[in-house]
């Protein structure tokens, strides 16, 4: 049976991977990001009836209300919510001391509290359901805080949280919640670095498997902890990351 998946930030990169694995699985498929042109250009890639993609800002309430309303108009509300949007806050993100407070709540705004909101909002229609799983994904830095990335480490270190409070208040009722923690994954935003010999093999050099992951990693990750394999999976931040968070 086909079901109702929502993916925040799925213009490209994981995101855009997590829509398409849903849509070849004949799922109803809800694309949000604020790149217009990036959904555009998944749109005509995947050119499939069961993609609503939507240009939104995850931290703009009435956005969200407004996409959450079109979305269960068009397919229904989501049986399985993605949320995949996050940014590290730029250059200026990097001690704590030194990260301007606005830039620090821009990255709550988009890596927790969109988090906290969007999750909010689906739950009713899962609890109505008793069934429902949210994937947060969330980073290593969120289980081995990045130098020089105080708000950034901070930020995903609460969506683990967020996700075993879901699995906390709501796993009786037939809700799952899983953060997934990627490492260095190859993605148009880390792209420009591993592009460098120099840099990659930086990175390599602190990474056990001596490999870069891919949005295929991820992606297979989300496949799992959305299918009834992984029913018993509950509340758990797993580690994408070729052995990086066990050194």
């Amino acid at each position: 049976m086909s079901r109702v998946v929502m993916v925040t930030g799925a213009a490209s990169g994981i995101g855009a991977g997590v829509a398409a694995h849903f849509i070849s699985l004949g799922d109803q498929v809800i694309a949000l990001d604020m790149d217009g042109d990036g959904l555009a250009s998944l749109a005509g890639r995947l050119d499939n009836p069961n993609l609503l993609v939507m240009t939104a800002d995850v931290t703009d309430d009435m956005q969200m209300e407004r996409a959450l309303a079109d979305a269960a108009a068009r397919f229904g509300s989501p049986n399985v919510l993605v949320n995949n949007a996050g940014i590290t806050g730029g250059p200026q993100a990097t001690t704590l001391h030194a990260t301007p407070p606005d830039l620090v709540d821009r990255v709550f705004a988009v890596n927790v509290r969109a988090v906290i909101r969007l999750s909010a909002a689906v739950l009713p229609a899962m609890l109505e359901r008793r069934r429902g799983v949210i994937v947060n994904i969330s980073s290593i830095a969120g289980l081995v805080a990045f130098p020089g990335r105080a708000a950034y480490s901070i930020s995903k270190a609460a969506i683990i949280q967020i996700t075993r409070t879901i699995a906390v208040d709501y796993g009786h009722l037939g809700i799952r919640s899983v953060a997934l923690c990627p490492g260095m994954i190859d993605t148009p935003m880390t792209h420009w670095r591993l592009s460098q010999p120099a840099l990659r093999e930086e990175v390599l050099a602190r990474i056990p498997q001596r490999a870069i992951g891919t949005v295929s990693d991820v992606v297979a990750a989300v496949a799992f902890f959305t299918s009834d394999a992984a029913s018993y999976c509950n509340g758990a931040a797993i580690p994408i990351d070729g052995g990086y968070s066990a050194v």
